[in-house]
């Protein structure tokens, strides 16, 4: 495990000054939107744990987590999680399911687990799920495929 390159990977790639300025930079405003408050509480062999607070600026006018975001989450810290695992690179995304079982209002602090199910030779699976850290009741659950050899044919 690259403890590095599982931080890098979850970095947000702009700054706001970034993000008003020119626009290449406009190009990377998700990425620090979305993943801005997000801490790592723990990453070791297969498995990344992390949580964040929902904000107003990640919640939809009636004041719940968008679905979007949870999707966004999802692929970013499911990407990770093969960092964890030791691979050199997290792969291209093949499919990214998600299932929402419950809401998460503003002010609510979630827990997301992310956990390598497989890593082949060309195909990894990963599930992450999103829970309510103060009950522990699922809120999302996700399960991410990549492709994880690049091909000269590409």
């Amino acid at each position: 495990m690259d403890p590095e390159a599982v931080r890098k990977s979850l970095e947000p790639t702009a700054t706001v000054e970034k993000i008003t300025g020119s626009t290449p930079a406009r190009l990377h405003f998700y990425d620090p939107f979305v993943l801005s408050g997000v801490s790592i509480e723990a990453a070791e062999h297969g498995r990344l744990l992390c949580s964040f607070v929902v904000t107003p600026r990640l919640a939809s006018p009636a004041g719940y987590l968008r679905s979007g975001v949870t999707a966004t989450l999802a692929d970013q810290l499911g990407s990770a999680v093969f960092f964890c695992s030791g691979l050199p690179s997290s792969g291209v995304s093949l499919e990214i399911s998600v299932s929402f079982v419950d809401a998460a209002a503003v002010g609510e602090e979630i827990e997301v687990e992310g956990k390598l199910l497989r890593a082949g030779k060309s195909v990894g699976v990963v599930s992450v799920d999103f829970r309510k850290k103060k009950t522990g009741k699922l809120m999302a659950q996700a399960r991410h495929t990549k492709y994880l050899v690049a091909s000269s044919r590409l």
